[in-house]
């Protein structure tokens, strides 16, 4: 296992090196399946993470050719992760998202596929940028204005 390989898997995934050299210890050195187990633990580590109070975090904003408009609020626990760029790059594409699938509810959201890669829902995003954040994330409310 190679120090480049660590540091590959770390820079992709976000997690820690520590979790990168274990999961491709785990993995027999074969970096997908690494990347799998990364994946899995993060999102067991969220699942953990998802009763921790939500007393910080950002709004952001999103206007579509002048017709189509998102405010949302984007919940996590302090303002250092709520100005990262993990934090901030979700907010981005659930903003984008919400202007072009239109979701009635945080419910209906968070069960959506995401539109740039269907095979995971908005909920699994979230999942993600909480085991890279290190912090519970939660959408707090929106709203999508349409002409």
């Amino acid at each position: 296992m190679a120090k480049e390989d660590v540091q590959k898997l770390r820079e992709e995934t976000g997690a820690g090196v520590m979790d990168c050299k274990k999961a491709l210890e785990d993995a027999g050195g074969d970096f997908e399946k690494a990347k799998g187990l990364i994946n899995e633990r993060g999102l067991l580590k969220a699942d953990k993470k998802s009763e921790r109070a939500t007393g910080a975090g950002i709004l952001e904003t999103y206007i579509h050719s002048g017709r189509v408009g998102v405010l949302l609020e984007l919940r996590c626990e302090t303002d250092f992760a709520a100005h990262s760029q993990p934090m901030k790059d979700l907010a981005h594409e659930l903003v984008m998202h919400i202007a072009a699938m239109n979701p009635e509810s945080n419910e209906a959201l968070l069960a959506q596929p995401f539109i740039k890669d269907e095979s995971q829902t908005i909920e699994n995003i979230i999942k993600l940028t909480t085991a890279k954040v290190g912090e519970n994330i939660k959408v707090g409310r929106f709203t999508r204005y349409a002409l």
